[in-house]
């Protein structure tokens, strides 16, 4: 038997899989869906103070390899997340979940920072710093000076467990940059990564963008950012405190996706793209293909082979 068992810090899940903030668990329909689906754990909604609408439609398209976006952070406000996850953890107690918030301002961060430090939320907190689709608003993880003065403040009073979201990073330089700012901090996890921000698509018929907001810009997920992942998951399992664990996101369709993810390095692995196209049941497929792989290798737990890329 092949056994998909994880474990954040301190915290043990049942399986590796789990979905990508802004995918299927925008209301409480959605995330009682996760809830009950084969998936290990969830994140709800980023969320920020108050509810968000979001940008105008139509703000999502279906690519050959993937999909592109510019949501523009729709939720419905940090206390309807909040509340989920306090009610979630008294009908669960011993199920673990993950709460995300992205802030629009440093202060809006640290303002929900404190709201739910004063809250009797047990699980992991995420800090969502790699927003690519809100107009008029730079990413945070792109901005290495503002991220460690965030993190900073943060860790001044937050003492829940807590990582960051962080965008895709294109140069070696800018790894190590980042990871001396992240093994500053008690991070527990870094979730790796966003979407590839500010891709574009046009409609062959039409001559038109294929989605409105931003005129046509919008973050790529998918297959198209595989390759990208894995680097920025390899990148900082080489670079980060071994204490801080790594979540795998981006590119994922099939079992072998998700093991590429877990041997450059990741402890869990997100589900974007292929989650919102087929639906909570993708991730029974995804659980049997993976232990198939397993099988195959002749492993029989994840810590077998994560971690263990071989390079020439």
């Amino acid at each position: 038997m092949t056994d998909l068992q994880t474990s954040i810090g301190d915290f043990q899940f049942d399986n590796v899989f789990m979905n990508a903030s802004g995918v299927r668990c925008y209301t409480e329909e959605d995330l009682d869906a996760l809830a009950q689906s084969d998936a290990g754990t969830f994140v709800t909604k980023s969320a920020t103070q108050a509810k968000r609408l979001g940008n105008p439609s139509p703000r999502y398209a279906r690519l050959e390899l993937g999909s592109i976006n510019s949501m523009g952070l729709p939720n419905e406000g940090l206390d309807y997340y909040l509340n989920y996850a306090l009610k979630f953890q008294e009908k669960h107690p011993g199920q673990w979940i993950f709460l995300s918030v992205a802030g629009l301002t440093m202060e809006e961060n640290l303002a929900m920072a404190h709201t739910i430090e004063e809250s009797d939320f047990n699980g992991l907190v995420e800090f969502n710093l790699s927003c690519p689709n809100v107009p008029g608003k730079p990413q945070t993880g792109y901005d290495f000076d503002r991220t460690k003065e965030l993190l900073t403040n943060l860790f001044t009073f937050f003492t829940k467990p807590a990582g960051v979201k962080l965008p895709p990073y294109f140069d070696l330089a800018q790894f190590d940059q980042m990871a001396a700012i992240l093994n500053q901090f008690p991070l527990q996890f870094v979730n790796s990564i966003n979407s590839l921000g500010n891709g574009l698509m046009i409609d062959p018929e039409t001559d038109t963008a294929l989605i409105k907001p931003k005129g046509g810009f919008g973050g790529i997920g998918g297959a198209y950012a595989k390759p990208f992942a894995l680097a920025n998951v390899r990148a900082f399992s080489q670079r980060l405190d071994p204490k801080i664990q790594l979540i795998g996101t981006g590119g994922v369709t099939n079992g072998r996706d998700a093991y590429d993810l877990i041997l450059a390095g990741a402890s869990l692995v997100q589900v974007g793209t292929l989650l919102q196209e087929e639906g909570p049941a993708v991730f029974t497929r995804l659980s049997r293909e993976l232990q198939a792989v397993m099988q195959t290798k002749g492993y029989t737990n994840l810590s077998d082979f994560k971690g263990q890329l071989k390079t020439q």
